[in-house]
């Protein structure tokens, strides 16, 4: 989990919204053992992606505005942005190839 950014409340607009690539969210919570299933998978993403699709992370207990603003209620939420607008959305753990099939769709 270490290699992706972490964006808060604060910071999302500029890393996610004004994303010049489109950007992969991922909001997840310490607690969460499906958020620790997913994250190697996120992470083998963010570098297989590199350059094309920027892979960011949430603490959804550390920033509650922007979960709330997109309807995250279950967590892992995976959001992909496309141009600052909503392109997808995944909830759970899901198989990789369901994540791939999605960020196809937007790189």
């Amino acid at each position: 989990m270490a290699d992706l950014m972490a964006v808060s409340d604060s910071s999302f607009d500029a890393e996610v919204l004004k994303s010049n690539i489109p950007v992969l969210i991922d909001f997840w919570a310490p607690w969460c053992g499906p958020c620790k299933a997913i994250a190697p998978v996120v992470e083998e993403l963010s570098k297989e992606y590199a350059g094309k699709l920027k892979v960011v992370k949430m603490n959804v207990d550390d920033n509650p505005a922007t979960p709330s603003r997109y309807g995250v209620r279950g967590i892992p939420n995976l959001i992909l942005f496309k141009n600052g607008q909503v392109a997808d959305q995944i909830v759970g753990a899901v198989p990789k190839a369901q994540l791939v099939k999605a960020i196809s769709a937007v790189v």
